[in-house]
């Protein structure tokens, strides 16, 4: 696992096999990483990053210059990794938050220009993620989620919805605040 640009482009993130997660793959990361650059300045954005394990993805939009971005996860672990690693990164620009996530999004009060949500492909409750963001309105105007998944799951009839991109076996489906 890579940062792919920005500051610490092809910095190497060497997390413990212990962690419990399925990082994003370099590919796939990259890719849609491309397609937020078209829409979106990095250095402007806030971001929400759920299910963040090893923080892969937080990195990316610290390196690239996101002032703002909250990395979320339940495991001690992979919470306590992310730590570590903004501070070796020198990220002072990532905040971790050690909780469950739908626990997080009930009583959240902030809003934000992205969020990316990386479940576990094998998590039930997966189809309530997008309703929830915009039921809180979690978006700012405008505003992306992005929600990787596994190709079994469709989301194209959401109301929100306006995209998905498939990478190999990683698929991202994209949900926009006032969908056209």
């Amino acid at each position: 696992m890579r940062i792919i640009s920005g500051t610490h482009k092809s910095r190497n993130i060497i997390a413990p096999k212990t962690l419990p997660v399925r990082p994003t793959t370099d590919f796939a990361k990259e890719s849609i990483f491309n397609i937020i650059n078209n829409h979106f300045e990095f250095e402007q954005l806030s971001v929400l990053d759920l299910f963040s394990g090893t923080g892969n993805i937080a990195y990316e939009f610290a390196s690239r210059g996101s002032q703002n971005i909250t990395a979320v996860d339940v495991d001690t672990n992979c919470s306590a990794f992310i730590k570590k690693m903004a501070q070796t990164l020198n990220f002072q620009n990532i905040i971790t938050i050690k909780s469950d996530v739908f626990g997080y999004l009930k009583y959240c009060k902030n809003t934000f220009d992205i969020i990316f949500a990386d479940p576990p492909y094998t998590l039930n409750s997966v189809e309530l993620i997008p309703n929830l963001i915009f039921e809180k309105q979690l978006l700012k105007h405008n505003g992306w989620l992005i929600l990787e998944h596994d190709a079994k799951k469709d989301f194209k009839n959401h109301n929100c919805f306006i995209d998905q991109r498939h990478y190999g076996k990683v698929n991202f489906s994209i949900f926009k605040t006032h969908a056209n």
